[in-house]
């Protein structure tokens, strides 16, 4: 067993962290003050191949496996945590794109996605599907060589501002439950879509989050993605690396909060000393740094399971999530405290990183719907040896 970094992940992480660094980090402030989607930044981001980074590389992208993905986006995370919670986002949507697209769909839009040059957004969530998406009532209904999509979706990042909508929706009847779900590429621009209004968050400004309204909005066959029926096994197998990555983003903004915070308890002085000389805040310094160390391997694992399909790899996942956003949030509030009254300012990014990291506690499954599945999970006969 080797936590050791290979030479290749080496060179993505060094990579990563220069464009995160000189790209991203100088401009992270402004995107969020005056809510700036950098679009050009994220293709710049996809000229690299961070728009692809696990698509197949016959259609474009880089093929990399989930934990080389965690790698890069912890530095992206680490420069703007909102903004690399977005390329996430859209790197799930076009893995699905490349991965179950028909052969006219992949030609006009893989490569465009993978670079970066045309951006997807994931729809799943609904007025009244949250944690229960199986109960998801947005429909597709057959017309002929088509698709009649009506129904609605919201909290959808990106939205109004991508050219790709990966949704998930309704094909059979409601009693048919998770197995009448189907996933389709939705062309932003087709006539009967409509977008809310940008919503107002604590978080997450440099992305714009919206409602999305279907009217009668006519889909070709051909923009499905599998077979019907197949959508909820889609966007499960989606929603296990779904959660890998926004843990991977929590932890990117807990190690900046955490070498902020380092520098500045050595340079902040009190009572004639620099505060890092004072034992009980150098205890709760080592506590964040373990609990980071902790989180970041937990993740490493989970996307490993996930890469060898181990078949405890869903649970995995759902652990991972929960451990690391829940001490992603609490190091950016603990780093935020040792800041004391700077700490609030916008000036420091601590609050930004705080802001920013809140909301993984809730997105790609609620830290309560995780506790569930680890639960179901150990409570079945046998369990408790097969996930240790």
């Amino acid at each position: 067993m080797d936590f050791n970094l290979s030479e290749d992940q080496l060179a993505f992480q060094e990579a990563a962290r220069a464009f995160a660094q000189g790209e991203m980090a100088p401009l992270a402030a402004e995107w969020d003050e005056k809510k700036i989607f950098p679009t050009d930044v994220i293709e710049a981001a996809g000229q690299l191949g961070f728009c692809g980074l696990y698509s197949p590389e016959d259609a474009g992208g880089l093929g990399l496996s989930r934990l080389d993905t965690t790698i890069v986006l912890e530095e992206l995370a680490a420069a703007c945590t909102s903004t690399a919670a977005y390329i996430s986002i859209h790197n799930m949507a076009t893995w699905m794109l490349c991965t179950w697209g028909s052969d006219e769909v992949k030609a006009e839009w893989a490569e465009s996605m993978t670079s970066g040059q045309k951006l997807g957004s994931y729809l799943l969530t609904e007025p009244n599907a949250g944690s229960d998406a199986g109960n998801l009532r947005s429909t597709a209904v057959l017309d002929g060589d088509h698709y009649v999509v009506n129904g609605s979706k919201m909290f959808i990042s990106g939205a109004g501002a991508t050219n790709m909508l990966v949704a998930m929706l309704r094909t059979g009847t409601q009693e048919s439950g998770a197995r009448g779900i189907t996933a389709f590429a939705i062309p932003a621009d087709l006539p009967g879509i409509e977008y809310g209004k940008n919503e107002v968050k604590l978080g997450w400004n440099s992305q714009p989050t919206r409602t999305v309204s279907f009217d009668n909005v006519k889909v070709p066959v051909q923009n499905r993605l599998g077979a019907e029926g197949e959508g909820f096994k889609i966007a499960m197998k989606g929603i296990d690396g779904g959660r890998i990555n926004i843990a991977t983003c929590s932890v990117g903004a807990a190690q900046a909060c955490l070498s902020i915070t380092q520098q500045y308890m050595k340079e902040r002085q009190q009572f004639g000393q620099p505060i890092a000389e004072f034992q009980a805040l150098q205890f709760r310094l080592a506590d964040m740094a373990t609990d980071l160390v902790a989180a970041r391997q937990m993740v490493r694992m989970a996307a490993a399971a996930l890469d060898s399909d181990h078949p405890e790899k869903t649970v995995y996942c759902a652990m991972a999530k929960r451990f690391a956003t829940d001490v992603g949030f609490n190091v950016c509030n603990e780093a935020l405290q040792l800041h004391g009254g700077y700490g609030y300012l916008r000036e420091y990014p601590i609050e930004r990183f705080l802001r920013d990291a809140r909301v993984h506690q809730i997105l790609e499954g609620t830290n309560e719907i995780m506790r569930v599945i680890t639960a179901r999970r150990i409570l079945q006969d046998g369990a408790t040896e097969a996930i240790r």
